[in-house]
């Protein structure tokens, strides 16, 4: 196929480029979670991602991270170092913006979604650190115990996420809407009072970005390329601690001049990412792939 289409260079934007092909290569690194923590992954998907990420990487010209924090881990994981490993962010598209409050009172009504809730968007998997969401969310008072609404495709080793909303009597109010269709997710960014996004691992962490944008209070962890993501426009807590969690919820949920103050911040913060400046620097990096003699 890259023959019969003319190509000069190939790309691999998941991880992996083809093997077979003297043509230049580039390749995406979106993180090193396969690496980082094997235990949440199935051994086929592990296997297969730590051999081919290695052979991608050695085999490309460059090597685009998506973040810092996961430049440093495929330096020190795969030992990708120097003018071979670049940091190109992902952008927000402009669909993840403030909408007006009659089309988000409606959507609300429509999903029959409580007036206030904590909305967390993503796979339901171990790593996005769920179970220790419900668990800082049983730290609220009855009375004052906000709506948590997870929403996401049932992924892998999720049963602990329902066996823990059952064991705190919590499923009144702990929803799970599903699978949220990509045209709807500003919406629910929009409907929600704050998001949340406790993971204990991200190559970039898309969501919080978006959130931002939307001009939603985010709550997220401190850790991997989280900080990237948010910037200062997000409360930052340990993704480990059950009560800062919790703490850092109440305080969104509650102190409208910190709400304000980082819904101003998120704004801003998310304005700096475009898919046209992704793009540019993309392009940039193909020509001096190209310009490289020789194979790789």
């Amino acid at each position: 196929l890259l023959r019969r289409v003319g190509a000069d260079l190939v790309h691999g934007p998941v991880y992996v480029v083809p093997l077979a092909t003297s043509l230049p290569a580039v390749v995406t690194v979106h993180d090193l979670s396969f690496l980082r923590f094997p235990h949440f992954f199935r051994p086929a998907n592990r296997l297969y991602l730590s051999l081919f990420t290695r052979l991608s990487v050695r085999r490309a010209r460059r090597v685009l991270a998506v973040s810092f924090h996961t430049a440093k881990e495929t330096e020190r994981l795969l030992g990708i170092r120097g003018a071979k490993l670049r940091v190109v962010y992902h952008g927000v598209d402009p669909v993840f913006r403030p909408l007006p409050p009659e089309e988000v009172a409606a959507f609300r009504i429509r999903q029959e979604l409580p007036e206030q809730f904590v909305l967390y968007v993503g796979t339901l998997e171990p790593r996005k650190n769920l179970v220790r969401l419900v668990q800082a969310l049983a730290r609220f008072p009855e009375t004052d115990r906000p709506f948590l609404v997870l929403a996401g495709a049932r992924g892998w080793c999720d049963e602990e996420i329902f066996a823990t909303v059952e064991r705190l009597n919590l499923g009144d109010r702990v929803l799970f809407p599903g699978y949220v269709p990509n045209e709807e997710l500003p919406l629910w960014y929009n409907a929600a009072r704050v998001f949340a996004y406790p993971s204990l691992y991200e190559g970039f962490g898309m969501p919080v970005l978006e959130a931002l944008a939307c001009g939603t209070p985010v709550l997220t962890s401190e850790t991997s390329s989280l900080p990237e993501a948010a910037g200062d426009g997000a409360l930052l807590v340990d993704p480990n601690d059950v009560g800062a969690i919790a703490d850092g919820l109440h305080r969104l949920l509650t102190d409208q001049v910190l709400r304000e103050t980082l819904r101003e911040r998120g704004l801003a913060h998310a304005a700096r990412f475009s898919w046209a400046r992704t793009a540019l620097e993309t392009v940039a990096l193909y020509r001096e792939a190209l310009a490289e003699g020789g194979e790789r």
